[in-house]
């Protein structure tokens, strides 16, 4: 399903909840690239 211009317009001005600025913070600090070497076969 294609996105309207209106879709993508509502979407940028969707307030941020307390969960998404908590997983924004995790995504900032968390050493994905590390981590992943770890777990890696």
């Amino acid at each position: 399903m294609q996105s309207s211009f209106s879709d993508l317009e509502y979407a940028a001005k969707k307030k941020m909840t307390r969960r998404d600025r908590f997983l924004a913070q995790i995504e900032a600090v968390t050493p994905w690239a590390a981590l992943e070497a770890l777990i890696e076969p």
